[in-house]
This record gives structure tokens, sequence and C-alpha cells, in this order.
């Protein structure tokens, strides 16, 4: 259908390029479907009267006729490059969407091969000090803290790229990006957690790795990727909604640049 489109755009405007403007010398001009300058004279088709004609060759602006055909010529040749280069572009999407699994998770290519990042078993440790301290306060004014962690210092899905890009189908309609963890205590704490008192309102805190965002389809496929190189640490692609510590976790590494 596509190819289809092209082709009658091609046609289109070739057959608007077909009709000529032949200029005369006195500012007028005929509307002309072709023309052969032969040696004084000039025969050309007549649009108007649908047949062939003569002119004297001196009453022809040959060069405002030549000029303006070859702009229309390069004007014809963009068109038709930009409409290939969407139809390409289109094309390209199409394959790129169609090798991404349906299933909700975070997928990378490495080597033309779709892969996926299994989901991190994620847990929220609570502070027990500040629960003590809440106690122990006569009014409740003390917030509530904890923290979402995932067991060991480094993530098993390491990366030596730091624009690394990744897709992510979602599983709904939620928040989606990219964090950064902080090892400490033998674990990698993908966000903070506060819980303001009476009001029960939940406070995260992630720190976010600003990305680009593409949506490849409208069920829920999307492309990201930083907006900057990461620097080498631990992050995690996440998808949440916020204020309902429902966060799934794809946890990962980016490595240093190998020294020459």
């Amino acid at each position: 259908m596509r190819r289809a489109i092209i082709a009658l755009f091609v046609l289109t405007v070739a057959a608007f390029a077909a009709n000529i403007k032949l200029y005369l010398k006195d500012g007028g001009f005929h509307l002309v479907r072709e023309y052969q300058v032969q040696t004084d004279r000039v025969r050309y088709y007549s649009v108007e009267r649908s047949q062939w004609e003569e002119i004297p060759l001196d009453l022809v602006d040959l060069k405002r006729t030549e000029s303006e055909i070859a702009e229309r010529q390069a004007q014809v040749t963009e068109e038709t490059k930009v409409v290939v280069e969407e139809e390409k572009a289109v094309h390209e999407m199409r394959a790129e969407v169609a090798s991404i699994p349906q299933d909700p998770g975070v997928y990378y290519v490495e080597d033309k091969t779709v892969k996926p990042i299994k989901v991190a078993e994620s847990k929220v440790h609570n502070n027990k000090g500040r629960s003590v301290l809440k106690i122990l306060t006569p009014l409740p004014v003390v917030t509530d803290r904890a923290t979402l962690e995932l067991d060991g210092l480094h993530s098993q899905n390491v990366f030596s790229n730091p624009e690394q890009e990744f897709y992510i189908q979602l599983s709904a309609e939620e928040r989606y990006g990219i964090v950064k963890l902080t090892p400490e205590h033998g674990v990698r704490i993908v966000e903070k957690i506060s819980v303001i008192p009476v009001s029960k309102d939940i406070i995260e805190e992630p720190i976010e790795v600003q990305v680009f965002r593409k949506q490849m389809t409208q069920d829920g496929l999307y492309k990201l990727w930083p907006m900057k190189p990461m620097e080498p640490g631990e992050y995690a692609v996440v998808q949440y909604t916020p204020g309902k510590t429902n966060m799934q976790v794809w946890d990962f590494a980016v490595t240093a640049a190998a020294k020459n």
C-alpha cells in the first residue's frame, strides 16, 4: 500500500512538472508540454491548443525557461527522496517492533539478538530506629522511613555501552524510566520511601536518570535510553505508580570504558 502511494506521488509530481512555461523575452509565456530548439526556431506542443507550434528563437527567454525546469526537477527529486526515506523509516520501525516479544518486561539488543532482563526480587527495608523514635514522640510529627532494596552490590546484567538502549513492554499504564542505584551495606538501594504521619501519603525518592522515550506501539511498548552517557555504576529500568510502592525493577550495571 505504501509503495502504491509513493508511486502515485511520483507520477502526480511528474505529471505536474510535465507542463512547462516557455518564457518569452517580452515577459509572457506559453504553457507547453514539451519543446525543441531547432536552429533559429523553437517548436513546442501547446497545452492550450493541443497542437504543435513554432516561434522564432529570438523571442524565447530560453535561459529563464531552462532555469525553472532545473529548479522544478530538483524539487521533485528532493520530495521523492523525502517520501522514500519516510517509507524506509516506517519499514525499519515495523521490523524493530516485530522483533520485541509482546510479553511485559524489559529487553535489549545484543549482536542483533533481542534478549530479556529478568525482573529483580526487591524488598522494602524499614528503619527500625525511626519506628522507635516515632513511638517515643508525643505527637505524630516523625516520618516513617524505608528503602526499596536489591540484594548484592552488583548486578549480573553488565553493559559496556553508557548509552545502552532498552525496550519496555508495560504491564499496566504506569510510569517508567531508569534510576541510579546506591550500593550500601551489601545491598543496592533502589529508592528511599517516606510515609507522612496522619495523611499516610507515601513519598518515593528514586535517583532518576534523564532519558529519551519513544512510543513504539499503541499497546505499551516503549524504547528508552539516557540523554547523557551513564557513569559507571549500578542502575535499573523501573515501572511503577508513584505513591503505591509497587515498583518493578530490572537491574543492570554500566562498566568503565576500557583504556587502550
